[in-house]
């Protein structure tokens, strides 16, 4: 979503409590929904707001997301949000969203709060009203670790040469070129068709080298040949379906295989909680086993230690903090971890099962009993499936307003697995990440792609 500012009616740093919060004060939101925004919200709800069915949920998501994170600010908890819609929402609708403060009842913390919605010429969209609990302490309005960190990283580093194999839609070739200070692309796919997109798109792809390629297969083969060789330090999955790309990674004359299982990493920021967490694995493997979790957890540890975490604290998640032989992701996750202590997985420190919130709350951990240098801390979260993996990371990103970094390593090079509905930022932000990885490789491979000693 683009265009994206906060403006609260009172200088603050903090989030508020109570006493500190006054009727008719007010927070405000701008953003401009680009299709790519309204596509994403389509998939993970249902919601067809571009084609004219409304808006309603991303309009609610959006004054309580104003709510969490500035007005009363983090610490906060949402009790209830009514929305009323005058006219759906479209691609290219810039909207102002402004919270006002209509009453609030200190005993119970509640506020009370007008939510008003405009266009750029000041009409209305839709009206509502949020009840929120105030925090009981005053938390930081903002954290430092933002995702636009990593692009202040890569200011100190050179531009990766990454294949963008089958650029052929807008989305992906939009999001190559918009990476143009991060990477240096190379574009695999048709020649002609390629200039063709990129003149009905408006997109300037002048110094940028086009790698002839008839079809996604012959891209995909021809970019991981050119990784493997050394040509390219990573690669960037254009409009073609995952497994080709995959596949042409895996094959044994790509000289790209590691040995082990390819995974796929998040980087996730979240504007209501104090660090970023990598989140693994969402796209890739669907039900893994004991080995492949480790290796998954192998590798998000290698990348966590690349983007900067150099001792992650590892939670292998499932539903409870307990072992219930009938429950097969607490076996694994005790497995794991026991593993972990025997050296079978290095550069961190694993624990678990641990359930989500005893694993990066503190209280939550303290109350239930908790003993482990994880639980409370966690720094990677590693998921027992790909259903569970996928809801977490479309919660943080469509409902608490997350920004978000992925790549599939595992491989001798990152691989940007972008997908269609992601929006320009976190194309970037990926591509921020793939560089920082791609660095971290060939200056210490070794910290990267750890290795177990037997």
């Amino acid at each position: 979503m683009a265009d994206k500012n906060v403006k609260t009616g009172v200088k603050q740093d903090m989030s508020r409590k109570i006493d500190q919060i006054m009727v008719g004060e007010n927070a405000s939101l701008t953003r401009t929904f680009e299709s790519a925004d309204l596509k994403a919200w389509a998939s993970a709800t249902g919601e067809q707001v571009s084609s004219g069915e409304g808006g309603l949920g991303i309009l609610t998501v959006m004054a309580s997301g104003l709510a969490s994170s500035t007005l009363p600010g983090p610490g906060s908890v949402l009790q209830s949000v009514t929305v009323k819609l005058n006219r759906s929402i479209q691609a290219g609708d810039t909207v102002n969203a402004q919270l006002t403060v209509k009453d609030k009842r200190v005993p119970e913390r509640l506020v009370i709060m007008d939510a008003r919605y405009t266009d750029v010429k000041g009409r209305v969209i839709a009206s509502g009203t949020l009840e929120v609990i105030a925090p009981k302490k005053s938390l930081p309005l903002k954290t430092s670790h933002s995702l636009d960190r990593l692009l202040s990283v890569c200011a100190d580093l050179p531009p990766v040469l990454t294949g963008v194999v089958w650029p052929m839609s807008d989305e992906s070739l939009t999001g190559a070129i918009a990476a143009k200070d991060l990477i240096t692309p190379v574009l695999y796919g048709p020649e002609d068709a390629i200039h063709s997109l990129s003149r009905k798109a408006g997109l300037d792809i002048d110094g940028c080298r086009i790698e002839e390629a008839a079809d996604p297969q012959h891209a995909a083969a021809k970019a991981a040949a050119a990784a493997g060789a050394g040509e390219l330090h990573a690669l960037m999955k254009g409009s073609l379906h995952t497994d080709v790309i995959l596949h042409a990674v895996l094959q044994k004359e790509a000289r790209l295989t590691t040995g082990r299982l390819l995974s796929h990493c998040a980087l996730i920021s979240v504007p209501t909680f104090p660090k970023r967490i990598v989140l693994s694995d969402v796209a890739l493997n669907i039900a893994p086993d004991i080995d492949q979790k480790c290796d998954i957890c192998q590798n998000a540890i290698g990348f966590a230690r690349a983007m900067g975490i150099l001792k992650p604290k590892v939670a292998i998640l499932s539903a409870v903090e307990t072992v219930r032989t009938k429950m097969a992701s607490t076996l694994d996750a005790a497995i794991i971890a026991k593993m972990a202590d025997r050296g079978q997985i290095v550069g961190g420190v694993v624990d678990g099962p641990l359930d989500l919130d005893a694993a990066i709350d503190e209280d939550a951990a303290r109350i239930k009993n908790i003993i482990s240098p994880v639980a409370g801390a966690a720094d990677v979260l590693i998921v027992p499936n790909i259903e569970a993996g996928n809801m977490i990371y479309k919660e943080f990103a469509f409902m608490a307003d997350a920004q978000t970094a992925g790549l599939v390593v595992g491989a001798r090079v990152p691989v940007i697995l972008t997908s269609r509905a992601d929006s320009v930022e976190s194309r970037r932000f990926s591509a921020a990440a793939a560089v920082i990885y791609a660095n971290a490789l060939a200056n210490d491979p070794a910290s990267v792609l750890l290795e177990v000693k037997e």
